[in-house]
């Protein structure tokens, strides 16, 4: 059995970084607000509101991981490397999808925007880590 004090720890900095707005805690708020959003529009989602309740609480859950995993990541704390390269993939495909074209160039596009979003994502990161 191999012990903690044998596994090889990549270096990371020593505290986690703190948001511009500590001690308030926006954060744990705005992904609070995003679960009762989700949850009232789940038992109304056959209704306009309750489908714009299920979107808001999807955006407001998402945006709260999304600033931590930022904060970290261009802070040189922990790679987040592929959750915020999610985020201009899924952008560009929406963009390409609600255009109408053809299929295999949405893929196509996705993958380009994740591929140099990657690159682009780690670059910073060991940048801030080294």
């Amino acid at each position: 059995m191999v012990g903690r004090e044998d596994v090889e720890r990549l270096p990371v900095a020593p505290d986690r970084p703190q948001a511009p707005w500590h001690p308030f805690p926006l954060v744990e708020l705005c992904v609070l607000v995003g679960i009762v959003l989700l949850v009232l529009g789940l038992i109304s989602n056959d209704t306009p509101h309750g489908r714009a309740m299920l979107v808001a609480g999807l955006a407001l859950g998402s945006l709260g991981g999304l600033d931590t995993a930022a904060r970290e990541h261009f802070s040189g704390f922990r790679s987040h490397t592929l959750v915020l390269a999610g985020v201009p993939t899924v952008l560009v495909a929406g963009v390409l999808y609600f255009t109408a074209v053809p299929w295999p160039v949405v893929a196509v596009g996705a993958a380009v925007t994740l591929a140099l979003a990657l690159r682009l994502l780690w670059r910073a990161y060991e940048r801030r880590a080294a």
